[in-house]
């Protein structure tokens, strides 16, 4: 625990002024954690990033990320960034020729969803940062509560397994508890935020999204079973990886430009 609380104090420090900025530098640190989330995924399926698959990898997983904002820097390039992409997976295609099946199409696969899971998830957390520093928060606070709630309510009442193939420890109770806590903090940024919708719709988006938050949670927790490790890496001493910190997010965010709550 004491572990855990240092390093998220310094992850804050580091995390959070970079946040209130902004710009460029929030830009170039969603890159490197986008980066770090990719490396996470291909190391788990026994794949190397500095490779020529890994280095297809990532610049598909860059095509993704390029934010809206920098559109103009592009505005004169003979390619889009979806055409773009679309090339980025033919080559990773065409690299399982070239190596006779060493890299199979199955880890071509793995390698293209894993770049589109990670870079849709980072790409709307910079999407959310232009729309609105609040927007950043409000889906962190939701998430958090919901993780705080599902536990402590888990603790006290949770009998019935939500899914135990999965995550033994999770309960439906725990589970309903966390949309409650989510839906009491929405309430308070419905009331004392700026959102482009009323209360009742905040809240009924904070219901859906802290149900897909835990969902978020839940496919983390079945690819690191499913490959037979604890967490998705090791840079954050006491939290895991990257993946183990965002995954709530990359489910979340995208759901919240659906809503155009923005």
């Amino acid at each position: 625990m004491k572990q855990r609380i240092i390093t998220g104090v310094i992850a804050a420090a580091l995390f959070l002024p970079i946040v209130f900025y902004g710009g460029l530098p929030f830009v170039l640190l969603t890159y490197v954690m986008a980066t770090v989330g990719l490396y996470e995924l291909l190391r788990m399926k026994g794949l190397n990033i500095f490779s020529p698959n890994g280095f297809l990898s990532l610049v598909l997983l860059w095509v993704i990320l390029f934010p809206k904002q920098y559109d103009e820097i592009i505005a004169d390039f003979y390619y889009s960034k979806t055409e773009l992409g679309i090339a980025f997976i033919l080559l990773l295609l065409t690299y399982s020729v070239i190596t006779k099946n060493r890299f199979t199409f199955e880890d071509a696969a793995f390698s293209t969803l894993s770049a589109i899971y990670v870079g849709i998830g980072f790409y709307f957390l910079m999407e959310a940062r232009t729309a609105g520093i609040v927007y950043i928060f409000y889906s962190l606070f939701i998430i958090w509560a919901t993780d705080s709630g599902a536990y402590f309510i888990g603790k006290a009442m949770g009998k019935k397994k939500l899914w135990p193939e999965i995550s033994p420890n999770k309960t439906v109770e725990g589970s309903l508890g966390g949309v409650v806590c989510a839906v009491i903090v929405a309430v308070f940024f419905g009331l004392f935020s700026e959102f482009n919708a009323s209360l009742i719709t905040i809240m009924g988006i904070t219901v859906v999204l802290s149900i897909f938050g835990q969902i978020g949670d839940l496919v983390q927790s079945a690819y690191k079973r499913h490959f037979g490790v604890k967490d998705s890496g090791n840079i954050l001493p006491g939290h895991g990886g990257i993946l183990d910190r965002f995954d709530s997010l990359l489910f979340v965010l995208p759901l919240l430009h659906l809503f155009h709550l923005w």
